[in-house]
């Protein structure tokens, strides 16, 4: 569509990448609307409403969503319907669902007043290729990590399906538990007596043969990948955390001198890993498959399908064995979105049934929210508290993600280590969902913890460099997008470094790279370098010591601020810095000075839940002080910073 002739009333849904940029499909709309040549009543006669979708664990909330709305009203358009930012942090639909209902509302009152000019078309919110469109009432998973700019009309018309499912429902209401408190498994009134209003159940689209086994062997390095896959052997594993430390970090050192991947330090890099070989038996169990677990599976679009665009599935190969496809291909641990349990409901009975309905239902939005979302409920552990559900292996490939390659920050410098590649992290345990209550460890640090274990060596300086003691094991690796997360071009400029835990990785790699760069070029002004740490314990999990210390002693490092929050009692004079941001505060004259005089540069890596939100208001409550401005300003400046690429997040969930 043309929006500078369009009348029809546009809709945005828009998601929330990286560091507060719109996604891929969004980005050349928001360069055309960003042109400042545009005037200002360019869109003086769109009317529009938009939806945010992102997560408050993030800094920049929703800021793709905030940015199309602030551009299109300086351009002179107008909402027909409130904007709407979505919270994946405590669940989308907790605002998806309201705000879809409102909307049919506004559309209606929208054409009403305009003298019931004439609608054509029909309303869509589309997703990519392995997503349905519905005709109304769109589930939350079909407009998830897309922006589309769409033409509404046919607004109110009701949905058969769900007026059919709710009749249902309320036969099946008798049948539930009546026990007192709700699990995942089952419900309490007033929820348990609810008219249930439910998705579309999503269409079903592929036919799946399973042939005997090729007796050929398989190697992961046939998963689909647009980046080149480099088979590595690992050189060295360091535990870095002692034994009784709250978590356990590990340092693994790849040999990439056989290969031409590269790196900066900055950079950051995939491994490619596989589902726990326990789990895909359990599965398989599961879907009574356990015999054909080596038959190659073969997928055809059915003939008959009713979904639209219906297309075969990019990251399941053809010509795999279904323990290979489980195994390297599909994300098990995914939790399960509404739309699955949806189409998981249509092959359960009874109790199991209505619960799975439940689950994915309106009115059961906080039971799913509890129980599936927040427990980190995965498709087996759905599949073994609902015994009554026998979904087809087409259900399950339809539905399952791709098993994501999982990413690592750099750890070090090639000028340092040639031919090496380091890089650390936590072994990550979870509570499992199931009625066991084990813990789980991670998909890819627990495989990789496992990897390591016969070369591990204990707590110990990282430095020497003594060869693999036993042979080494080798991984699939890849190479991620460029990214800016890397030192300036002028050695001058002061870096302001804020990493605690593993979020030291990459400044590790940066301090490296100084120190050669200064062995090098000992003429040259190399600015001021400051890097806020943090951990628990000084004595248990003080990442790289020895190493920042040799970096201090050498000059490399200038300003070492290390924080440990559990060593000392709360309000202990001795230890005013429990956090990085309570010595960022004590440094605060410094660092505005480095920042907003010296032109410095300010990173910032690791969790987004609540350091990096903690650093950025930190970073404004500093600049206001010290600039002597109002917070609004000091914000602005903050702003600035990050479009000038001076303050850089490398931060995750």
């Amino acid at each position: 569509y043309d929006l500078r002739t369009e009348t029809a009333p546009l809709v945005v849904v828009v998601s929330t990448t990286g560091t507060g940029d719109p996604p891929d499909t969004a980005r050349k709309f928001v360069k055309k609307i960003q042109d400042r040549a545009l005037p200002v009543d360019f869109f003086a006669h769109l009317r529009y409403g938009l939806l945010g979708l992102g997560d408050s664990e993030y800094t920049y909330f929703c800021n793709g969503g905030k940015v199309i709305d602030r551009r299109l009203q300086e351009l002179g358009a107008r909402h027909f319907y409130d904007t709407g930012h979505a919270d994946d942090c405590v669940g989308l639909e907790l605002v998806v669902e309201p705000w879809i209902d409102g909307l049919w509302a506004a559309l209606s009152k929208h054409f009403t007043s305009s003298r019931g000019k004439e609608m054509n078309g029909t309303f869509q919110i589309t997703s990519n290729a392995s997503q349905r469109t519905d005709p109304v009432r769109p589930e939350l998973g079909h407009i998830e990590s897309q922006v589309e700019l769409l033409r509404l009309a046919n607004p109110g018309r009701e949905d058969s399906e769900v007026q059919e499912q709710n009749a249902v429902n309320r036969g099946q209401a008798s049948a539930l538990s009546a026990e007192s408190e709700p699990s995942l498994t089952h419900s309490v009134p007033p929820l348990s007596q609810a008219s249930l209003s439910v998705p579309a159940l999503p269409p079903e689209y592929l036919q799946v043969h399973l042939q005997e086994p090729l007796g050929r062997e398989e190697s992961q390095a046939s998963v689909t990948s647009a980046d080149p896959v480099f088979q590595v052997p690992i050189s060295k594993a360091v535990q870095l955390t002692t034994n009784d430390a709250v978590k356990t970090t590990l340092l693994v050192e790849l040999d990439i001198s056989k290969t031409d991947f590269s790196y900066q330090p900055g950079d950051a890099f995939n491994v490619i890993c596989p589902n726990s070989d326990t789990e895909v038996q359990n599965l398989l169990q599961r879907l009574q498959l356990t015999d054909r677990r080596e038959h190659c599976v073969v997928l055809g679009i059915k003939a008959d399908t009713k979904k639209k665009g219906a297309a075969l599935p990019q990251h399941v190969p053809e010509g795999r064995s279904l323990r290979f496809l489980l195994t390297w291909c599909l994300e098990i641990r995914a939790v399960p979105k509404k739309a699955l349990l949806r189409a998981l409901a249509e092959h359960a009975a009874g109790p199991d049934q209505r619960r799975l309905l439940e689950l994915c239902s309106r009115q059961g939005a906080a039971d799913y929210g509890r129980f599936v979302r927040d427990a980190r409920a995965t498709l087996l552990d759905v599949l073994q508290a609902f015994p009554s559900c026998r979904p087809p292996l087409a259900l399950l490939l339809e539905h399952l993600p791709k098993l994501q390659p999982r990413p690592y920050s750099c750890a070090s410098s090639s000028l340092c280590h040639p031919g090496r590649l380091r890089f650390i992290f936590n072994v990550v345990e979870v509570l499992s969902a199931s009625t066991t209550e084990v813990l789980r460890r991670g998909v890819c640090t627990g495989w990789l913890a496992a990897q390591v274990a016969p070369i591990l060596r204990p707590a110990a300086q990282v430095s020497p460099a003594e060869g693999c003691p036993a042979p080494a094991p080798e991984i699939y690796i890849s190479p991620r997008t460029t990214n800016v997360f890397h030192l300036p071009s002028d050695p001058s400029v002061p870096v302001i470094m804020v990493g605690p835990g593993t979020g030291v990785a990459p400044f590790i790699g940066f301090l490296q790279h100084r120190e050669k760069l200064q062995e090098q070029h000992p003429e040259t002004h190399f600015g001021a370098t400051w890097l806020f740490f943090g951990c628990r314990h000084k004595e248990r999990d003080y990442l790289f010591r020895e190493e920042l210390r040799h970096l201090c002693r050498r000059g490399v490092l200038t300003h070492l601020k290390v924080s440990f929050s559990r060593d000392a009692a709360l309000g202990e004079e001795a230890a005013p810095a429990r956090y990085v941001q309570d010595n960022m505060r004590l440094h605060g004259e410094q660092v505005a000075r480095a920042l907003l005089q010296e032109s410095g540069r300010v990173y910032v890596c690791g969790d987004a839940k609540n350091m990096a939100k903690d650093v950025n208001d930190t970073l404004v409550e500093i600049i206001s002080k010290e600039a002597g401005v109002e917070k609004l300003e000091a914000m602005k400046t903050l702003a600035t910073l990050k479009e000038e690429k001076r303050y850089l997040q490398d931060i995750w969930s």
